[in-house]
């Protein structure tokens, strides 16, 4: 029983459901895209599935992410003892994992129209490849925005049937976005990654980092203070829009110096970012 336990705890760990902060990263985009695909009414079984499929699309994601990077873990400080490159999970136990809750994650959408499983599955093609743009593609995290913001188009198909521009407006955002907090990330384990000839944006900015992140947070948030204006938001959503505004100038001072810990403080206080812009969004449909 012990023994059980004991592989269920890795096997946990494989998937991050210790840090779930990965989770509402993804959750936030896609819920305010059912707020804005349904008029701010959506309906409370699509909003749990794809609640739930987020969340298991993400854990799929980290067990493809560990065996993709299993000999690069090794030799990162932070990644180090993972349960894959420590050993305790073996690469065929991380691909079935992976594959198990991606045909869970599948099996959430199956009463859904043919339009949000087309899209799943490309959803699906981009989250497998993203760890492998780690090793030509100067800012990977530009791609990782893709596979982290699609349950956008998918959340305006499954209730519209069509993805608007607006929805891929929304990804692009969430696209700089992603850009900003990923190099905050990536920039706690920047001297590992140049050792080990990873590529990342914190690599590619260089000097210019710092300015990097934050062009891409008033990018991203100028984005979506233009996207919510077009669907007849006002004031509560621009409070939002204020306090995620003031979140990245917080983030702005925790990286200046470029302290690991700091950065690493930063990347994770994007919830809050992201809960900002969404309770700016629910509210603003709520009360008008």
């Amino acid at each position: 029983m012990n023994a059980l336990l004991s592989r269920l705890q890795w096997y946990l760990k494989l998937v991050r459901l210790d840090k779930p902060i990965g989770i509402v990263l993804l959750l936030w985009p896609t819920l305010i895209a059912l707020w804005l695909a349904t008029d701010g009414a959506p309906d409370g079984k699509l909003v749990a599935i794809f609640c739930l499929g987020t969340a298991l699309m993400r854990s799929a994601g980290c067990a493809v992410n560990d065996y993709a990077d299993r000999e690069f873990d090794k030799h990162v400080k932070r990644t180090a003892d993972r349960p894959l490159t420590s050993g305790k999970v073996s690469g065929k136990e991380a691909l079935l994992i992976a594959l198990v809750l991606s045909l869970l994650a599948f099996s959430l959408i199956l009463p859904l129209n043919a339009l949000t499983k087309q899209l799943s599955i490309l959803a699906v093609v981009i989250a497998a490849t993203y760890p492998y743009f780690k090793r030509f593609f100067g800012i990977p995290q530009a791609y990782l925005g893709i596979a982290y913001g699609f349950g956008i188009p998918m959340a305006f198909a499954a209730v519209q049937n069509t993805v608007p521009w607006t929805a891929w407006m929304l990804l692009v955002a969430n696209v700089f976005w992603t850009v900003a907090y990923d190099t905050e990330y990536a920039m706690v384990d920047r001297d590992d990654d140049l050792k080990i000839g990873i590529k990342t944006s914190a690599i590619t900015f260089g000097q210019f980092d710092v300015k990097a992140i934050m062009l891409c947070y008033v990018v991203s948030l100028a984005m979506i203070t233009l996207i919510g204006y077009s669907y007849g938001l006002r004031s509560w959503f621009f409070a939002g829009i204020a306090v995620a505004a003031a979140c990245a100038i917080y983030h702005y001072n925790l990286i200046k110096d470029r302290d690991r810990m700091r950065c690493f403080a930063a990347f994770r206080h994007n919830n809050w970012l992201g809960a900002a812009i969404f309770a700016g969004v629910a509210v603003d449909y709520v009360l008008h």
